[in-house]
């Protein structure tokens, strides 16, 4: 569900975060009683929350080993990375290719907290503090000591987080940004919250926005999603329900309702 947005703010364990409560809904212990009531309120609305986090979760795993072992990629941009779920990005990639590198970029306190001891930890990994939104700190950080190559190519994740970034954020001019540091043959991961019904886009959002203090941005609508993607070459299966993208079988568990989804893909920078 994403973790980050465009906003740097004290750890108020009163107020839900949208980390905390993927993590409750992927099963974790960094939560508080603040988010597992604002989850409960989320599942009345979106019975199938759970899954969802969990699908998406698998599209992350199979979207790295698939890059890293399909086609060569050994540099990850993990942007809004959330709190630390095994197995992470740096762990899935590694196992695949041992010299891959990954910056995880987030802005939140509490996963800033809990990644730079449990994210940032070998010489292919770093943990930058910064916005999504903020390519050019993003750039500088991770090119330190030419940490990742940026004229190599290189994989840019924005995986369920796009939705925590207000309209007003301009996601779509971010994507662009980072797009024109990357070299021909880097990749974009992109997916974000979906839903066809405007009833629950409507109660989602305000749910999450007045719940986490304004920190969050919106559920929005396949269209959205697809101008992100505008000019690339997006990979089969293209453009669909996470869930469904290159699916392992052993791994894959099935929304009951679908009230909303997670909905992106992969595309090729030519």
């Amino acid at each position: 569900m994403g973790t980050e947005g465009g906003h740097q703010h004290a750890i108020d364990t009163s107020i839900p975060s949208a980390a905390r409560m993927y993590d409750w809904l992927l099963g974790g212990e960094l939560n508080f009683e603040a988010d597992r009531k604002a989850c409960e309120d989320l599942l009345k609305i979106a019975p199938s929350s759970r899954e969802l986090a969990l699908n998406n979760r698998w599209f992350l795993e199979r979207v790295v080993r698939f890059l890293a072992r399909e086609r060569g990629i050994t540099q990850f941009l993990d942007h809004g990375s959330g709190l630390p779920t095994r197995p992470n990005v740096h762990q899935v990639a590694q196992e695949v290719r041992a010299d891959s590198r990954v910056a995880y970029i987030d802005i939140d306190p509490i996963v800033i907290a809990h990644g730079r001891t449990s994210l940032d930890v070998n010489s292919g990994t770093r943990f930058i503090e910064a916005s999504m939104t903020d390519t050019g700190r993003i750039i500088e950080q991770a090119s330190k000591g030419r940490f990742i190559d940026f004229s190599q190519p290189v994989a840019a994740l924005w995986v369920s987080v796009i939705h925590c970034l207000k309209d007003a954020e301009e996601p779509e001019a971010m994507i662009r940004r980072m797009r024109e540091h990357l070299a021909p043959g880097s990749y974009l991961v992109i997916c974000q919250l979906v839903s066809d019904d405007k009833q629950v886009r409507k109660a989602v959002t305000d749910l999450m926005d007045q719940g986490t203090g304004g920190h969050w941005g919106r559920v929005r609508e396949k269209r959205d999603v697809r101008r992100y993607f505008s000019g690339l070459a997006v990979l089969p299966p293209y453009l669909v329900d996470v869930t469904h993208w290159r699916p392992d079988s052993e791994l894959r568990r099935p929304q009951a309702t679908h009230e909303w989804i997670e909905f992106g893909g992969v595309a090729r920078i030519p």
